[in-house]
């Protein structure tokens, strides 16, 4: 069997002028929902924090040998069925947040099939709210106090934020609330309906913030329906479906309805994809904002499955943009600069549930919806796999992008820059196996892509610290204001607590004409008044002296603070700068030996392939020759058998032709001692007369007599062997010798006596032939009627071995 040949893997080509560096992978972390009834049977088993296991139910197919498939996915981490949702959002969440606030972009999707938690993990549930209002909680936790008073901000449709000043801010709200169809924002009770999901127990808060910036907050729903864009927070009435009417204002009778509007996709200035048209609500909380989210969340399509009483018809985005801008160099006012201000935004995404028509038993509207579902969701895988191929091969091949209005609208996420995370959410129920099976493998494939990580924002060139110093100072002055004339507020100014301090003016009302008292007194009051003004002039003189002595030792002492804390500044800016080298040159480092490390784990396993299959097939050859050894020594016994039996039978022939042939030789030799012995009596035998010829007549009737005579002689001693025909062979171990003697006389006899009594002499070769024939064997053939030694043969025919 010759071995596997598998192929050597392409070696990852980077691409020039790329910063591996500088890019992160793609976040996947999986959540295991709870089974819904305690005796269901479970295909997915939580191995430890980043790994999880698929068992093969009872039914399905097994592998070729017989046993039930297991195979092991790993995350970033793996959440439980115990796990709550503040977990889940400490670990996933918070980053995405914490970089929102400090301008960084952010994706985060719920990916699985239906019925397995996603809108559950990211809405939540009565008394344990979920990813999307702990966000909002974390984003006013952190800001609340630097917010800017509505519509400072204000957003328009080219995906940026315009800014203007307070005061046209107040006159825009003023607009607002005097229009009467306009929904001012207002402190009213929450809804109870959703008041459990934001009543977020725990506190939670981003680490430095921009103490010297403002923010505003805006949030827009939209929906992906059939590979249709809506605007769920559009105040005109939704319809879902509207019926087409004629000429003569009826509604057509047939079926056909015309879809509502949808929305656009555009791309700005910075190449980032966004909704044209979309309503953007600013807020100014937690509530604001979830109450929007409520808003649109009732317009979402759900229908009732065979698996989801509740099932996500559509794809739900969820945009949070934060808008910030720097305040001015006295830290009263917005920088008026749109060059300025730094727009972030984090995307939170429900996805509906991949579904089998064959389990929902979907019908009209619901296949059609399902089938668009299965379609977006296949886009995004197949975006997902030509990204991956793209960057570990250093191809170019087209992403498609534009298959799918869902990976058109975060394409700039996978090509721009900003953190993206994944919650792979999955149902461990026996019937989910081949649907958690394609999820676990999307997942798998998912956290290879790599996305650039964002870059930290440019910082203005302004003074840090300069909201807390411009209040420090007006604390500062409104105390010293109250220890010189009281308590300083807005009922009382300072030219009235001066005029206060001056003594009273006198009646200047002159009655008579030699009044002389009135006016001395009044002039000694004024005198008086002005030689308090004098007073208070130098007082106030000195004072403005000290003050202004005191603001310069405070500005020196403020200058020389700034110039010590930018001279350390600068020498952390060197240790920072030194740092991020190290930490680039570190990253360049670690990015290379995992490379490495990958290619030698690959290298790994083809080796371990190739000796498995060596192995594999050393395991074969051996059995192969063990099989042989085996064969070979069953035909040596076996020819052993036979050479033995073959040496047994060629020993037992050669003995019996030896001893035939003796036999033979020495019948040969005694006839011819015979011939001998009757040559040697004819030659002394004395010479009688020449006998008279007989007549041919006797001779015919000699010859006739002797066919007729039968022979019966007497047993002769013999051993019988078998033969390979079937039959016996004869042979005899004595001669009997045949002799006839001339009768005395020649007279004539009866005929019957002549048969019996008269025996013709016969001649030496009659003689010779019948002593020849009893000294060989006799064989009977099989089927031959006769007895043993009635069927002679002159020689005995050798057989082939």
């Amino acid at each position: 069997m010759k071995p596997a040949k598998s192929k050597t893997p392409r070696k990852p080509i980077l691409k020039k002028g790329t910063q591996s560096s500088l890019k992160d992978p793609v976040g996947v972390y999986c959540r295991v929902r709870p089974l819904s009834f305690p005796n269901q049977e479970c295909c997915i088993e939580v191995i430890s924090d980043t790994t999880v296991q698929l068992h093969t139910p009872e039914g399905y197919r097994v592998n070729r040998n017989g046993d039930y498939k297991e195979t092991q996915y790993s995350f970033k981490q793996v959440f439980g069925t115990l796990t709550t949702q503040k977990e889940l959002f400490d670990v996933v969440a918070n980053p995405l947040v914490d970089d929102l606030i400090h301008g960084k972009n952010g994706l985060l999707f719920t990916y699985g099939v239906t019925g397995s938690g996603k809108t559950h993990t990211m809405t939540g549930s009565p008394g344990e709210g979920g990813l999307l209002p702990r966000c909002l909680d974390m984003i006013f936790n952190s800001i609340g106090a630097f917010q800017a008073k509505r519509y400072v901000f204000k957003s328009n449709d080219r995906n940026s934020m315009d800014i203007q000043c307070e005061v046209d801010a107040l006159l825009e709200r003023q607009k607002r609330e005097a229009m009467p169809t306009q929904k001012t924002p207002s402190k009213r009770q929450i809804d109870p309906e959703f008041a459990d999901m934001i009543n977020v127990q725990e506190f939670c808060k981003a680490e430095e913030i921009d103490e010297d910036s403002v923010y505003g907050v805006f949030v827009s729903y939209i929906e992906i329906y059939n590979n249709y864009i809506y605007d769920l927070l559009e105040e005109v009435p939704f319809d879902p479906v509207k019926p087409k009417w004629n000429s003569c204002n009826t509604p057509v009778r047939n079926t056909d309805f015309i879809p509502p509007q949808s929305k656009m996709l555009r791309e700005d200035k910075n190449h980032n994809m966004y909704v044209a048209g979309c309503t953007e609500v600013e807020v100014k909380s937690t509530e604001e904002a979830f109450e929007v989210f409520w808003r649109g969340q009732k317009k979402r399509r759900i229908a009732n499955t065979q698996l989801n009483r509740e099932s996500s018809r559509s794809h739900s985005v969820f945009i949070i943009k934060l808008a910030q801008a720097p305040l001015d160099a006295d830290g009263d006012n917005v920088l008026q600069e749109k060059e300025q201000i730094t727009l972030s935004q984090l995307s939170l995404v429900d996805l509906a549930g991949s579904e089998r028509t064959n389990r929902t038993k979907a019908e009209g509207n619901r296949l059609r919806e399902a089938g668009n579902i299965n379609q977006s969701l296949m886009t995004l895988r197949t975006c997902m796999e030509v990204l991956r191929e793209n960057q570990m091969y250093g191809t170019n091949k087209m992403v498609p992008y534009r298959d799918s209005k869902l990976t058109h609208l975060f394409k700039n996420y996978f090509d721009g820059e900003g953190k993206v995370r994944m919650i792979v959410c999955v149902n461990p129920k026996a019937e989910d196996y081949e649907e958690s099976l394609q999820v676990m493998r999307f997942a798998e494939v998912t956290q290879e892509v790599e996305v650039a990580r964002p870059v930290d924002k440019a910082i203005c060139g302004l003074t840090p610290g300069r909201r807390y110093r411009n209040q420090a100072f007006r604390e500062e002055l409104t105390r010293r204001l109250e220890l010189r004339g009281g308590p300083v507020g807005d009922e009382q100014s300072v030219t009235e607590i001066l005029l206060q301090s001056f003594p009273p003016l006198t009646s200047c009302e002159i009655l008579d004409v030699n009044d002389e008292q009135t006016l001395p007194r009044l002039i000694e009051v004024l005198e008086k008044r002005h030689h308090v003004r004098q007073m208070m002039t130098e007082e106030l003189n000195k004072q403005v002296i000290a003050f202004r002595t005191m603001l310069q030792d405070f500005d020196n002492a403020v200058l020389n603070k700034e110039n010590y804390i930018q001279g350390k500044l600068n020498e952390k800016e060197k240790v920072i700068s030194g740092q991020k080298a190290e930490i680039e040159r570190l990253e360049k480092k670690t990015k290379t030996l995992e490379y490495k490390i990958e290619v030698l784990e690959k290298t790994t396993t083809i080796y371990e392939e190739d000796k498995r299959n060596l192995q594999q097939e050393l395991e074969n050859q051996s059995q192969k020759l063990q099989r042989q050894f085996s064969d070979k020594r069953r035909l040596e016994a076996r020819l052993q058998g036979m050479v033995t039996e073959t040496s047994m039978k060629w020993e037992k022939e050669c003995e019996r032709r030896v001893a035939a042939k003796q036999l033979e030789m020495q019948n040969k030799l005694w006839v011819k001692d015979e011939k001998l012995k009757q040559l040697k009596a004819i030659v002394t035998e004395p010479k009688n007369d020449k006998p008279e010829r007989p007549s041919r007549e006797r001779d015919r009737e000699k010859i006739s007599q002797r066919s007729q005579r039968s022979v019966s002689p007497s047993p002769i001693p013999g051993d019988v062997f078998k033969t390979r025909g079937g039959g016996q062979s004869v042979q005899f171990t004595d001669i009997e010798t045949l002799k006839q003697e001339s009768p005395p006389g020649r007279k004539r006899r009866s005929s019957t006596c002549a048969q019996t009594q008269e025996v013709a002499v016969p001649t030496e070769s009659e003689w010779t032939d019948v002593e020849t024939r009893c000294s060989v064997a006799v064989e009977m053939r099989a089927g031959s009627q006769l007895g043993p030694g009635y069927q002679h043969h002159a020689q005995p025919k050798r057989r082939k071995p």
